[in-house]
């Protein structure tokens, strides 16, 4: 079995349709998804129980491709130009060391 890390956020409790609501991101080898999940459960319900719903809600959606998810765009930095970096104290000396003009 493949373990993926998890991630819940702004777990509350909707007292309206007696549910636990979070939004859940999980990280897969090749994308990032967050997903809106809600479980009907009473208020009484411990916060582990309710994070266990959840997250296993959100694998559920993940594994099955099913349901409303947001995808995150992994960054891969861009390759700069190969320019040297600036070196003040060089840049100094080379006005410095010209012949026949003053550094002032």
């Amino acid at each position: 079995m493949h373990t993926r890390p998890i991630q819940l956020t702004e777990v509350i409790y909707n007292a309206a349709e007696r549910c636990f609501e979070a939004l859940v991101t999980v990280h897969d080898e090749d994308s990032v998804r967050r997903y809106p999940c809600a479980i009907r459960a009473p208020i009484t319900m411990s916060y582990a129980e309710a994070a266990e719903g959840l997250s296993r809600q959100a694998l559920r959606r993940h594994t099955h491709r099913g349901g409303i998810f947001s995808e995150v765009a992994r960054h891969v930095p861009a390759v700069r130009a190969g320019r040297r970096s600036f070196d003040p104290k060089n840049w100094l000396e080379s006005i410095i060391q010209l012949a026949g003009r003053r550094a002032a």
